[in-house]
């Protein structure tokens, strides 16, 4: 028997007890969203209106808690809490891929076991940061993540905070696991996309907004994006133009957003992102150290881009 749930883009095939197993197909708009804040803590009551906006946005999934979520600043049960409000509020009308990555394998595997049980669809487990293992030591770490933890697995390559790159010969190790299911690539090169393709068959996503178009049209099939927390609809216009192949259409959404993709970046991830949705009224303009708020001048600057967007 076979469920299909088109929306969350997931086929549930229902065997003997024993051999239950979930194939999931994953595409589109995925949304990295912030955590809000208010007064020092997380602000969960704004949290489940930020995931009603993305659903209404037609979001294929969501990712709490990676690092747009200011993920190493949460405290572990606020980590686990807000997987728990988005799972509840997203209510199965969208994928849910937790973020529950760390540079511990125990731990990520502890945290991806948790996230599982409180109904998360999949994870994202980043590259290990700042101790730099080996290619080897990263493929038996995402290995043992995939195996024990009992979840699809997103691998997320991002060397500029991670500080080491998972190689395309090591992503095509990995693709042979079949708990290993895709490929964030921020690695801020669209050539990365055809070297893991000609080493291996694994979905990819881009993870950065400005280079979707380009990744895509190499073999990408969407993003996980911080744009889409400001622009879920319009994000998602432009994914699907170019899945469809209205690729006029969909450049066009690129140029007349490019500023935004641009300037979310113009200090270190979240900080833009927040501070433009705190000027549009979605949250409460709140970081956690060693994040603060945005200089004088690129605020002026990020304001400029929004309103030059439509957006304020």
């Amino acid at each position: 028997m076979v469920d299909r749930n088109r929306r969350a883009g997931y086929i549930i095939v229902i065997l003997p007890l024993n051999q239950v197993k979930v194939a999931m197909e994953f595409r589109g708009v995925y949304t990295a969203l912030v955590t809000p804040f208010s007064k020092g803590a997380v602000d969960y009551v704004r949290l489940e209106k930020l995931v009603e906006s993305q659903i209404a946005g037609g979001v294929d999934g969501i990712i709490p808690v990676g690092t747009t979520g200011e993920s190493p600043t949460l405290s572990v049960e606020e980590h686990l809490k807000v997987i728990e409000v988005v799972i509840k509020k997203a209510a199965k009308r969208c994928v849910i891929v937790a973020g529950t990555g760390a540079n511990s394998t125990s731990e990520a595997i502890e945290l991806t076991m948790a996230a599982k049980a409180l109904g998360a669809d999949a994870t994202l487990q980043v590259t290990p940061y700042y101790n730099k293992p080996t290619q080897e030591g990263i493929y038996r770490h995402f290995s043992a993540v995939a195996d024990t933890a009992g979840l699809p697995v997103f691998l997320y390559n991002v060397p500029g905070r991670s500080g080491v790159a998972i190689a395309p010969e090591t992503v095509a190790r990995l693709s042979k696991n079949a708990n290993i299911v895709a490929l964030k690539e921020a690695g801020g090169s669209v050539d990365r996309v055809s070297q893991v393709r000609d080493a291996c068959d694994i979905t990819i996503f881009s993870g950065d907004d400005s280079l979707t178009l380009p990744m895509m049209s190499v073999g990408a099939v969407g993003i996980v994006s911080v744009a889409s927390n400001i622009i879920p609809k319009e994000l998602k216009q432009m994914v699907d133009a170019a899945a469809a192949g209205k690729l006029e259409q969909a450049r066009q959404l690129h140029q007349k957003y490019y500023p935004l993709f641009r300037d979310l970046f113009i200090e270190a991830n979240p900080i833009p992102v927040k501070t433009a949705m705190a000027m549009m009224g979605l949250l409460e303009e709140e970081f956690r150290l060693p994040l603060c708020p945005i200089s004088d001048a690129n605020r002026v600057k990020l304001r400029a881009t929004l309103e030059k967007c439509g957006l304020l």
